[in-house]
């Protein structure tokens, strides 16, 4: 049995931090980061059945095209990612009310749909791009057991390019769900390796009043290159949801609207535009 303390609910019986309870989610579900963006999905949607939030994480589920669905906002960053993933896989993995395991595991499909970007040159400002890869500074995933998920040859080849500090949590790379990438994938999509920050200033190389501790670590990130592998864009999600989708048995992928090329140093001059865009191709993916 569970205990009170790692499992904690609400009166109503509900998770603690998403005020949801099993019925209240679907198996398939979105990812946005902004509590407003789930509005932004929800409006495409034929009916809408719940919808709930606490804090920054809103629920809504409802039907699209014939398919239940439900879009979540997580917050910023992989801490929160680290909330939303357990309690997500409790809802649909463990008897809440015994506090035990289910014998038999579900399996949920996970999209995030999120702004970003890009650091190379040949992908532009309005683009897509969908992470085969997932690269992780946050060092969150590395709490749990996750050697046996974890590209080992590609975070060996990272940290010897960048020279990465050994004072810093050692960068992981996931891969996505094979089975969303299919689903999602087309000639319109560029297939990336999305690298996840654990902050917005520092953690990015962002300088207001505080010396970084590597000035010349965004360079070295923009020209990483492992067997044709770069890392193309720049976020602060994705791997964390990828690495805790792989331990828990979920398929996750994540796409990204590219709003700003930092090679060129240019920004989306419509960049509502190109998410609206975004989470029409996904929503029609979905249900094909």
């Amino acid at each position: 049995m569970i205990k009170e303390s790692e499992l904690i609910l609400n009166q109503d019986g509900s998770v603690y931090h998403l005020n949801l309870q099993p019925e209240h989610i679907a198996k398939d579900i979105i990812f946005v980061g902004d509590q407003d963006r789930v509005d932004k999905i929800t409006k495409h949607f034929d009916s809408i059945e719940f919808t709930t939030q606490k804090r920054e994480f809103k629920t809504s589920t409802g039907i699209y095209k014939g398919k239940r669905m439900s879009v979540i906002s997580t917050g910023i960053g992989p801490d929160n990612i680290d909330i939303v993933m357990n309690e997500l896989d409790a809802l649909v993995n463990i008897d809440l009310k015994n506090r035990t395991v289910n014998p038999i595991h579900t399996s949920l499909n996970i999209v995030r749909i999120g702004t970003s970007g890009s650091l190379q040159s040949d992908i532009p400002v309005d683009s897509f791009v969908l992470a085969k890869y997932g690269l992780g500074f946050d060092g969150m995933l590395h709490s749990y057991q996750c050697e046996h998920i974890l590209e080992k040859d590609i975070e060996d080849a990272f940290i010897e390019h960048t020279n990465w500090s050994s004072r810093k949590s050692r960068p992981y790379v996931v891969k996505n769900s094979e089975v969303l990438e299919i689903r999602l994938a087309s000639d319109n999509i560029f297939l990336g390796f999305t690298a996840t920050a654990v902050g917005f200033y520092g953690p990015q190389g962002r300088v207001l009043r505080l010396a970084i501790q590597d000035p010349a670590l965004n360079s070295k990130i923009d020209n990483f290159n492992f067997n044709g592998i770069r890392v193309t864009n720049l976020e602060m999600e994705t791997s964390a949801i990828y690495g805790l989708a792989k331990l828990l048995g979920h398929n996750a992928c994540s796409m990204n609207a590219i709003i700003a090329n930092r090679a060129n140093g240019t920004f989306s001059k419509d960049y509502q535009s190109v998410v609206e865009n975004l989470i029409s191709y996904t929503l029609n993916k979905l249900v094909e």
